[in-house]
């Protein structure tokens, strides 16, 4: 993790937002796993509202994929301030055509957007346990 010389604006108004923010709905089937999950545009929909009341904006940025096939996905969490923390997710794609790697980097975006703002997906299974 990189981070400014003072973090201080930036985790204040964090967990301002992160008690604004509610989980992510499952909106989204994956037909291979007869699934729901919540998508990257239900990720976004979810926190952006909280995030930009309290000064916080998101940048992420794919890197070119290395030779072993390794795509590196950096988050940022920029505060206006100008204070801000990044974290780099590592993934590998396994096919490389168009198709692939765009989905593997909608797919680290989603996960580590996830992570950087402590977003959740609603639990279904408690849902379905009480029906």
């Amino acid at each position: 993790m990189l981070k400014s010389e003072q973090i201080n604006e930036l985790a204040a108004a964090l967990a301002k937002a992160q008690g604004q923010i509610e989980g992510a709905k499952k909106s989204s089937s994956n037909p291979f796993f007869k699934s729901k999950y919540a998508d990257l545009a239900e990720c976004w929909n979810t926190c952006r509202e909280a995030l930009t009341a309290n000064g916080i904006s998101v940048i992420q940025m794919p890197e070119e994929i290395n030779e072993n096939g390794r795509l590196n996905i950096t988050t940022m969490l920029a505060h206006s301030s100008g204070q801000y923390i990044s974290s780099t997710l590592t993934m590998t794609v396994t096919k490389l055509d168009p198709q692939a790697i765009g989905s593997a980097i909608t797919y680290g975006r989603r996960y580590a957007l996830a992570a950087m703002v402590g977003l959740a997906q609603e639990d279904d299974d408690g849902e379905k346990a009480m029906a």
